[in-house]
This record gives structure tokens, sequence and C-alpha cells, in this order.
């Protein structure tokens, strides 16, 4: 999130469209993300989480103002007001991230297996296996590297 306006382009794409965003309220979101990725790492390696990601999860949970609407196919949608700001749009994000993260959900949390960095993500597959966060991107550099090695034996 390089700027506001990727911040509430992003929102949007998630059905949590705000008007505008402000350099301070990005800096609220990355602070929110940077908390969801400790705990949730804590989570996904069996660790306890870690004190102040747990109270910035939950400050932003309480604070946003969000409804929970039923979908006609039997599903939960967060609905923002008409006069919502980003502040409710990252409460909707540490909501889910604390049903999450709680193991509310069908799923597991794991971290990604690129060597290069240690991405929590929510496997949803069936077997519950899955090792890279995106089978496009960190999956696929695994694979090519696998490959290359063997070629040059």
């Amino acid at each position: 999130m390089p700027t506001p306006q990727r911040l509430v382009d992003w929102l949007a794409e998630y059905g949590l469209g705000v008007d505008s965003c402000t350099t301070a309220q990005l800096e609220r979101a990355r602070e929110l993300r940077e908390s969801i990725h400790a705990a949730a790492t804590a989570a996904a390696i069996h660790d306890v989480l870690p004190v102040s990601a747990v109270h910035v999860i939950n400050d932003f949970s309480i604070q946003g103002r969000a409804a929970a609407v039923l979908t006609a196919e039997g599903n939960r949608r967060w609905q923002l007001g008409s006069a919502s700001c980003v502040e409710d749009a990252l409460g909707v994000i540490a909501a889910d991230a604390i049903s999450i993260i709680a193991g509310e959900r069908d799923g597991r949390l794991a971290l990604c297996a690129a060597p290069t960095y240690l991405a929590a993500f929510f496997d949803t597959s069936q077997s519950r296996t899955r090792k890279w966060c995106d089978m496009n991107t960190c999956g696929n550099r695994q694979k090519k590297a696998r490959f290359n090695a063997n070629q040059r034996k």
C-alpha cells in the first residue's frame, strides 16, 4: 500500500469502498496489516500471540462500524454504511482476521514455504497441505528453481 489512493482502490476491490484516505489513515492500515501478520504467523506456528498485535487488532475491530449482511446465496458479507470511512473498512478486516486466527473458519493458517519470506496465509485447500501463499508466484518460482537445478545436473 504505497499511497492512500491505492488503499482506497484495494478496499473498493473487496467491497469496502470508501471515499477517501489520508496519510494518517494509511499509516494506521499498515499498523493493522503488520499486527495481523504478527498474530497470524504466531498462530500458524502455534506460538503465543504477540500482546501488542492482539491489542491493535481488537482496537480496530471495536472501532469499526459495519454490518454483517446475509446474501441471497446464504453467505455472510460485510457492508459499510453510506458515510463510512477507512477506519470502518479496517474494522471489517480486523474482525475477519480475528475469526481466522481464532480458528472459527474452515481452513488452517500456514506459513509460505518460499525461502525469501515467511508470509502467513489461510489454507482452504481440501487436504489443508498447501505450501505456498500463491501458486502463481511463490509456488511457480520454487518449481522453476527445482526444474533449473535438475537441468544443471
